[in-house]
């Protein structure tokens, strides 16, 4: 992308998703998000009525009477979006293609956590960490990052969201908000990654998918590429059996994705290309609240 063609990008995204981030998300994103960690801040003597929970056992060794740790809210997030740059992001039909939309999404959810003074940081990822951008405030940091969003060219092709998972994990030591945003095709099993990342962090996926993925359209024969591994295939879509087995493998995989993000106690949503990512991100925000 020529730096004038990605200078209107930024500017066009910048005005767009600040706009959403101020007038619509940031009462939400503050609900659903902020204060949910608490830090430790000192102790004190027991007052009758404080919580037993929160005395101090070695405080109160130490001085023979019973003190109590006191915490307070902790009001600065650390947000983290994990930003799938795979090869299989550049599918689109209609509207805009699925990594267009992974841009504006991550964007609006910046510029919503840096309204609320928040760090945030971005792990760009395929079947390797492809960058890692460590989590800083202020509005220069933020265009740093929606210009990296927009230009951003992967070295790989393919997926591996457990590695990103896993990489976050062992990168950011305090407890953060983590957006994961994918259309999860992925060959890895993520699984416990995610459930790991969970434990230690606030995870959120969001998974960004073309409509036209979901079913196959019956326009005969058809020739289709896997972007991820280059490979050519051709398929008869005016064929009942091919285009039931096609809806039957989508809906199975959507099935399996879902589970995984229950038992990994994730909250989630997913967003068609030819959606409104506003109204689905409001309902993820007050699911969390």
């Amino acid at each position: 992308m020529e730096t004038t063609e990605l200078l209107k990008k930024v500017r066009h995204i910048e005005i767009k998703a600040r706009g959403l981030s101020r007038n619509i998300f940031a009462g939400e994103y503050h609900s659903a998000f902020k204060g949910r960690g608490m830090a430790f801040s000192e102790v004190r003597e027991y007052q009758y009525g404080d919580d037993m929970r929160d005395v101090d056992w070695n405080v109160t060794a130490r001085y023979n009477r019973p003190y109590v740790k006191i915490f307070e809210e902790e009001r600065e997030l650390t947000v983290m979006l994990l930003i799938d740059v795979s090869k299989s992001l550049t599918f689109g039909t209609r509207t805009m293609i699925k990594r267009d939309m992974v841009a504006e999404i991550a964007a609006t959810l910046a510029f919503s956590a840096i309204q609320n003074n928040d760090k945030i940081g971005v792990i760009f990822f395929s079947d390797e960490v492809e960058k890692f951008i460590p989590p800083k405030k202020g509005r220069k940091h933020i265009l740093f990052i929606i210009r990296e969003i927009l230009g951003f060219e992967p070295e790989k092709s393919g997926t591996d969201i457990g590695l990103a998972l896993r990489y976050m994990t062992n990168a950011i030591k305090k407890r953060c908000t983590a957006f994961l945003i994918s259309d999860f095709i992925d060959t890895e099993d993520y699984k416990q990654a995610l459930r790991i990342g969970n434990r230690k962090h606030d995870v959120v996926a969001i998974q960004v998918y073309d409509h036209l993925s979901t079913e196959l359209k019956p326009v005969g024969l058809m020739k289709v590429r896997d972007p991820e591994t280059g490979a050519d295939m051709w398929i008869d879509t005016s064929s009942n059996k091919v285009r039931n087995h096609y809806r039957t493998w989508w809906d199975k995989r959507q099935t399996e994705m879902n589970n995984t993000f229950r038992q990994s106690r994730v909250d989630s949503v997913s967003v068609s290309t030819e959606d409104d990512y506003v109204k689905s991100l409001l309902q993820l925000f007050k699911q969390k609240r």
